[in-house]
């Protein structure tokens, strides 16, 4: 695969920078040639997720310069200096699941339980792939990303339902789901998870109403073509449904229940791949363990205000919102010539445009598609123009 040209120099200076590079992520849901498509790179023809930049030893980055580790999992384990982030580029061209992830203290108390029952690391049943956390932010990088994200108030799923059995030609299949959604999020929730034949007339009965009426219902007929009998298909109505244009953001704290349904944008999360899944997926679903963690507290979308932190740099921090407070990460993202400082090592992606970084007399010069490695705390000096996002501990 052609990478980014991308040089450093400055070998001597306390802060090094790094070239970083690692390998797409095949998963089914990703557009083809989307990660390629955005950074510039040479395309594989085949579908490209998600880009994982980090520490993480599912898929560490790897060091594309003279370094004396070969990624950064072993960068971690000999400077002793965990990163407290995963940077992905993720390009979906069809629906992730119906997921949420956990707490600290309940990651911590699923990895162990899970060792302890002797479930390895690779088995599909398996929740818990490390003790840690994993809320995340994510960036738009295009107009349209689409998203589902926490449950709407009940009003408003009761709404939707009425609106489905006043068109549907089944409509008494329909009954004993808004009985349910009326008892609250909780009950609704339960009751479309418990897999009774029920849920299963009521995702027919929504399923044969909205391919009638495509337009009207066109989330609801969306995901029955894509995952047919899915009782996602309904939970999915429980939820906030929203279109991101660039630059727009999106926080999902521990509990927060999600799924990005296409669009392209830029994580950034704790370092876990911990993911309770509940439904539109062809993976593991542990519809049990998903409840057990789940906030189902009804309210607004949970948008992430960029905010300013000097001249064409912008931070999606999630302290900006209650349920951020005392996240270590953040998001920065730089558009022309500035100075920016970071919390801890940081990484650099650029996907428009062309920068060069300075730090300590090491520099560094990155066209789109390039991926920088800052291998400490430091003062960065950007110039250049474009799009540049730098994730670091806040």
């Amino acid at each position: 695969m052609v990478r980014p040209t991308l040089e450093a120099t400055g070998k001597d200076a306390m802060t090094a920078l790094i070239p970083l590079t690692n390998t797409p992520r095949d998963y089914a849901w990703g557009q083809i040639d989307g990660v390629a498509r955005t950074l510039g790179w040479e395309p594989t023809g085949g579908p490209e997720a998600e880009l994982w930049l980090g520490a993480h030893p599912l898929s560490p980055s790897r060091s594309a310069g003279p370094t004396q580790w070969h990624d950064l999992a072993e960068w971690e384990r000999d400077s002793g200096a965990p990163l407290p982030y995963l940077l992905k580029l993720l390009s979906a061209a069809s629906p992730l699941s119906l997921q949420a992830h956990p707490t600290p203290a309940q990651a911590a108390e699923g990895f162990e339980r899970e060792q302890a029952a002797g479930l390895p690391l690779a088995a599909r049943e398996r929740n818990y792939k490390d003790p840690n956390a994993k809320p995340e932010l994510i960036v738009a990088v295009a107009d349209g990303f689409e998203a589902l994200c926490g449950f709407r108030p009940v009003a408003q799923t009761l709404a939707l339902i009425d609106a489905l059995v006043e068109a549907s030609d089944s409509p008494v299949s329909l009954v004993p789901w808004r009985d349910a959604a009326s008892a609250g999020v909780r009950e609704g929730f339960a009751w479309l998870l418990s897999g009774t034949a029920d849920v299963d007339a009521a995702v027919a009965a929504a399923t044969a109403t909205a391919q009638s009426h495509p337009r009207r219902f066109e989330l609801v007929d969306r995901l029955s073509r894509q995952f047919p009998g899915d009782p996602g298909i309904l939970v999915a109505q429980m939820l906030h449904h929203v279109t991101l244009a660039a630059g727009e953001a999106l926080w999902l704290p521990a509990g927060n229940i999600h799924a990005y349904l296409r669009g392209t944008g830029v994580e950034l999360m704790g370092p876990s791949d911990n993911v309770l899944r509940g439904g539109l997926t062809p993976k593991h679903v542990d519809r049990a363990e998903l409840q057990r963690v789940l906030d189902f507290t009804p309210g607004p979308v949970s948008r992430l205000a960029p905010r300013e932190r000097g001249e064409n740099v912008v931070a999606y921090r999630p302290a900006s919102v209650p349920s951020g407070a005392g996240v270590g990460f953040e998001l920065l993202l730089v558009t022309g010539d500035a100075t920016v400082r970071t919390g801890s090592p940081a990484i650099a992606l650029t996907v428009e445009g062309t920068f060069s970084l300075t730090s300590e007399g090491a520099d560094a010069a990155a066209d789109r598609g390039a991926i920088v490695f800052v291998d400490a705390p430091a003062e960065l000096r950007v110039t250049g123009a474009g799009r540049l996002f730098i994730a670091t501990g806040a």
